[in-house]
């Protein structure tokens, strides 16, 4: 069989999962159940790389791959599960579609750069990246259900805060602007951070 299998890539398989199957419970009225699943997608994104990293032996094929392969399922995670959300939740309007479909395609820009960029970062050095160049897409994870979080607050708008949102964010993710990458100290507080949203969530009536 073609591709490479080990195991630093069980978590992006699961991520990918995850969203798949959110994808199916958005489409059948299920938006609590797809709202969480995308944040168990953030969380196998956010320690995957370290897990692939565990293993020192990694051919430099095996590195390509694992770029390609963790864009690829980011695509489908935060790029194309958001605007399923979005349109499950009844943006249907002309207008309302386009903004979803801008969306995806920042995100396809976004990770297509982020690919071209960090392949020629890792031919040049074996640092970790301190800096994302704009808005990683993996934050989704955590603001869309911010955002479900905050719906009671506009009863009757809600899909325009959605549409205002995708479009935001949309534009941040092929901004060219600096962001610091999570140290373990970030990256505890936003594992914290995300466990208060989700048990938030649970009791937040989100349907």
């Amino acid at each position: 069989m073609i591709g490479f299998y080990s195991y630093t890539v069980i978590l992006t398989y699961i991520g990918l999962a995850s969203a798949i199957f959110g994808m199916m419970q958005a489409l059948n009225g299920q938006i609590l159940t797809a709202v969480i699943c995308l944040m168990v997608s953030g969380v196998c994104d956010m320690f995957d790389g370290k897990v692939a990293r565990t293993k020192k032996n990694r051919t430099d094929g095996e590195k390509r791959f694992g770029i390609q392969i963790d864009s690829l399922c980011d695509l489908v995670c935060f790029g194309v599960f958001p605007a399923v959300i979005g349109y499950a939740i009844g943006i249907r309007s002309f207008f309302g579609m386009i903004y979803l479909v801008v969306y995806v395609l920042a995100a396809v820009i976004r990770l297509a750069y982020f690919n071209v960029m960090e392949e020629q970062r890792q031919n040049e050095t074996d640092e970790c990246r301190k800096y994302y160049q704009g808005l990683p897409v993996t934050t989704v994870a955590i603001i869309i259900p911010v955002v479900f979080l905050s719906q009671g607050f506009f009863r009757g708008k809600f899909i325009l805060i959605y549409e205002i949102v995708m479009v935001v964010v949309a534009f941040l993710f092929i901004l060219d602007f600096r962001v610091k990458k999570a140290d373990k100290k970030g990256m505890i507080g936003i594992a914290l951070f995300g466990l208060l949203i989700f048990i938030r969530l649970l009791f937040s009536g989100v349907r």
